[in-house]
């Protein structure tokens, strides 16, 4: 049975499946929801966990042998696989329907993993999860949800905001429900219960937006301009050193020209990707970049990067921020800044 996450709860309360598959890319949400399970199978008896976790070349004998090793005395225990990329393999796969099919009174099995893509949604051992248990596909936590979902939180923790505050946390985080989640228990810890008001949470809480120059790059490879010069305002803000930022900018621009190049001599992009190491979970990011671009973009601002790097350093008398700037806007905009 496939069912929304906000279900989840009470579905424990009435009924404990032998498997759950809970998929997400949202941490925090997938966290609290294997979290559930397994409070809901503890105080079924459960006392017993098993952790496997499924990175490259994993012994899937291993996941194969724990289902058979139950005391004399069958104690009831939980067997959770982690799957990092969300892909078990033909191995894999069959080892999990083969699992579930043990599963029982005394054994229970937790999957988790990623967002599956629409060919392992289809597959065999996602479909035998959803027929015997419970599968819980976690969505995040939208822009335009946020705020009500951060007012929520804070109820439940016993604070009273008003809507500033809402909206001033929901600035600070930047998406980040993780640090949502610690701005929020900053708060309970620091004002106990009660009203909440924006003065309090600039007053009690230092800015924890986590601006970052990986989100500055990944920012300007989506193509956001408006979001790429916030991150890099929010960064200069904190004190990060101009020369972090400009090589940050200068690897991921390295990576590109390289890549623009082997567009040129004939090579597949998802070809160049593979053999540049590019991760998949970045692959659309680059490949929309790649897209906005003339050939020789790439060159032209890596050699600007390079003399960024030089007023950063102090071998220049130019402002490696605004340096930095440009290339930013370069890197976001592509041809559409030419025109």
């Amino acid at each position: 049975m496939k069912i929304q996450a906000k279900q989840l709860a009470s579905k424990l309360k009435t009924n404990l499946a032998p498997c759950y598959l809970v998929t997400g890319d949202e941490h925090l949400l997938v966290a609290e929801a294997l979290d559930a399970i397994r409070e809901a199978a503890r105080d079924r008896g459960f006392e017993y966990r098993d952790l496997h976790i499924a990175t490259a070349g994993f012994d899937w004998a291993q996941l194969r042998n724990s289902s058979s090793n139950l005391s004399l005395f069958a104690e009831r225990r939980i067997i959770e696989l982690r799957l990092p990329t969300g892909k078990p393999g033909k191995t894999g796969g069959q080892t999990i329907v083969d699992l579930v099919g043990q599963t029982g009174p005394d054994l229970m099995l937790v999957v988790s993993a990623p967002k599956l893509d629409k060919s392992s949604q289809s597959s065999k051992w996602v479909k035998t999860i959803a027929a015997m248990g419970i599968d819980v596909p976690v969505w995040p936590i939208g822009l335009r949800e946020l705020p009500a979902w951060i007012a929520q939180r804070m109820r439940q923790a016993g604070l009273q905001p008003d809507r500033e505050a809402v909206a001033l946390i929901t600035d600070r985080v930047e998406g980040n429900l993780l640090a949502a989640g610690q701005e929020i228990e900053k708060l309970r810890l620091l004002l106990g219960a009660g009203k909440v008001s924006a003065q309090d949470v600039s007053t009690a809480v230092a800015n924890s937006s986590r601006f970052d120059v990986y989100k500055l790059v990944d920012a300007a490879l989506t193509g956001d301009a408006k979001r790429s010069m916030k991150v890099l305002q929010g960064l200069r803000s904190e004190g990060v050193e101009p020369v972090i930022v400009i090589w940050a900018l200068a690897r991921e621009l390295r990576t590109l020209a390289s890549l623009s190049d082997a567009i040129t001599s004939g090579m597949d992009l998802s070809g160049g990707m593979r053999k540049a190491g590019v991760w998949r979970s970045r692959q659309a990011l680059v490949r929309s970049c790649i897209g906005r671009h003339q050939a020789g973009n790439f060159h032209r601002l890596l050699k600007a990067a390079g003399q960024a790097d030089q007023a950063a350093k102090g071998q220049s008398r130019a402002d490696p921020w605004q340096l930095a700037t440009e290339i930013v806007l370069g890197i976001s905009l592509g041809s559409r800044k030419a025109a």
